[in-house]
């Protein structure tokens, strides 16, 4: 879908509203498209006796995969793909314990560096990586000829090349040949597809990972193809595999569950009669939360993200598509007090959101009294005061016409991303390992999160900026940076996707040096918000229209079958 079909089913008719019969309100409308969901998931629907009996199979079967996880006779190379296939599969939670014991030993296995051919020493670079462990890229400089360049052998070596390119989005600053061996290896798998049979397990893989790697991409579609990949390969594991299906099938079950959960309170707000200018995305913003954890261990903290997350992208829709400069001043001034007490002064919509808010606050605050961690909504507090600041802010120069510096915008958008108000909000749930010295680093902002803002602010504004510009609407980074330069529109994006390439390095950055200072799971939790990033708003705006991307994307994960 273009921009300009785009354009057509959000702004279909006049900008201004009638607030009642003797006054005539300009508002920044928008006609969303209705959910594509309506009450789908309403109801649950699972067979808890095929459940039962399931999850006695899983537990046998994990027994026989954790066993070959640990065995002593393994190769450091049959460890390296276990671990690998058992990740990918989607079971790799089972075994959190195992295989970073396991990878703790591979950190130090030195036959890798001398002796690996492309395909282990890559697996071994990026398996480590991705699990806070700062191996040294220099271990690709042996796969260079004598002037520096990539050996033109290693080309005829498909498995190798696929795992130099999966390694090569591991990069952080510095690393030079790490750049070298994404463009390499993306040029030569280029060639291969085209040159090839499309239709062989190879091809399809490769097919795959060049339109979505594997560092970048949602686990839970990512663990998806990869059944459908394994489960064709000549040496499979006919357990492993059983053990992946049925624990898809129960995990999938568990998520049915708590999306039948978050619709029903969606419903029961009556937020669309509430609220009827704001996007209607409840089950993208489920899908949304899924991408953060999709663990069993998770499902409180993910219905808590959920509700969250849709009362933040209600307040997100108010300020940008709603409400007049005067109330959304109102509104902000409101938050930053945090008292039920003042609200008379709203309309009557602000007031019905202002109150779902806080009754959420209060909600949850009772449950997290009972585990003795009801501090933690006193990060969130603050933080989503922060995010309506920078809300307001952005509507300030957009009633003022004004265009600031790209460094001024971010400065600001990042932080109406609300990105860093979300990752508070997505550990209010989870146990005992997110302690008070976690929510100070996140408070602190540190370099991942800074990264993950970013990436957000600018993948939402280069998705979004064309179909913007049909409205009264704050100025995207596009134009600021159009601006600020002097350039065109594709030169502006072209610049700003380098900036996406240095914050992705940032982010790999933060994998390595956060994990050091914070649990693995919070850092993971960061990552995954980027890589949500990229699923949603790699084409277009999957979010504002999810039935071009989101449609098909989320009915593979709650719908369709696993592949056969």
């Amino acid at each position: 879908m273009t921009n300009d079909q785009a354009s057509s089913l959000l702004f279909p008719n006049t900008l201004q509203s009638t607030e009642n019969s003797k006054s005539e309100v300009v508002r920044p409308l928008v006609k969303f498209q209705p959910s594509v969901w309506g009450d789908y998931f309403l109801e649950y629907a699972c067979d808890n006796e095929l459940i039962d009996d399931q999850t006695k199979q899983v537990e046998e079967l994990k027994e026989e995969v954790r066993k070959m996880l640990i065995d002593a006779k393994s190769t450091p190379l049959q460890k390296m793909n276990l671990i690998d296939e058992v990740i990918r599969l989607g079971v790799g939670y089972h075994f959190e314990m195992e295989i970073e014991k396991e990878l703790g030993q591979l950190n130090h296995t030195q036959f890798l560096n001398n002796d690996g051919d492309l395909y282990s020493v890559s697996l071994h670079f990026r398996l480590l990586r991705q699990h806070g462990h700062n191996v040294s890229c220099d271990v690709f400089s042996k796969f260079k000829n004598d002037k520096g360049m990539f050996k033109t052998s290693l080309v005829a070596d498909i498995q190798g090349m696929l795992c130099l390119y999966e390694a090569s989005y591991l990069g952080v600053h510095g690393e030079d040949i790490l750049d070298e061996a994404l463009k390499f290896t993306i040029d030569h798998l280029k060639s291969y597809i085209s040159t090839t049979n499309v239709d062989s397990l190879l091809a399809r893989q490769v097919e795959h990972a060049l339109k979505q790697s594997y560092h970048y991409g949602m686990p839970r579609l990512e663990t998806i193809s990869f059944i459908s990949f394994y489960q064709k390969r000549e040496h499979r594991d006919e357990a492993l595999l059983k053990f992946a299906k049925l624990d898809f099938y129960l995990v999938r079950c568990l998520h049915l569950k708590e999306l039948s959960e978050v619709t029903k309170w969606w419903m029961n707000h009556e937020f669309m009669k509430n609220l009827p200018y704001v996007r209607d995305r409840l089950v993208e913003l489920y899908f949304w939360t899924l991408g953060l954890y999709f663990e069993p261990k998770y499902s409180a903290a993910r219905v808590i993200e959920t509700k969250f997350t849709c009362l933040i992208s209600l307040v997100d829709d108010t300020y940008d598509a709603y409400g007049t400069f005067e109330e959304l001043q109102l509104f902000t001034d409101l938050f930053q007090r945090w008292d039920i007490n003042t609200i008379d002064q709203l309309p009557d919509y602000m007031k019905f959101l202002y109150r779902s808010i806080l009754d959420f606050f209060d909600e949850t605050k009772k449950d997290l009294i009972e585990e003795g961690r009801s501090y933690r909504l006193d990060y969130l507090k603050e933080a989503v005061k922060g995010s309506v600041r920078a809300y307001f802010a952005e509507a300030k120069w957009c009633h003022q016409g004004y265009v600031p510096s790209t460094q001024e915008y971010l400065d600001v958008g990042m932080h109406s991303t609300c990105y860093d108000t979300l990752i508070i909000a997505a550990l209010l749930g989870v146990g005992d390992t997110v302690t008070k010295k976690v929510f100070d680093w996140l408070n602190g902002k540190p370099q991942l999160i800074v990264a993950c803002m970013l990436i957000c602010r600018v993948m939402d504004d280069m998705r979004s900026h064309e179909f913007e510009r049909e409205r009264n609407h704050v100025v995207s980074v596009v134009e600021c940076y159009m601006k600020e330069f002097g350039v065109s529109d594709e030169e502006a994006c072209f610049e700003l996707e380098k900036m996406l390439d240095k914050w992705w390095k940032d982010t790999n950055e933060g994998i390595l040096h956060g994990s050091a200072v914070v649990p693995m799971e919070v850092v993971t939790r960061i990552l995954n918000y980027n890589r949500m990033m990229v699923v949603i708003y790699k084409d277009m705006n999957g979010y504002t229209f999810p039935q071009f991307t989101l449609k098909k994307l989320i009915s593979s994960l709650f719908v369709d079958p696993l592949p056969v």
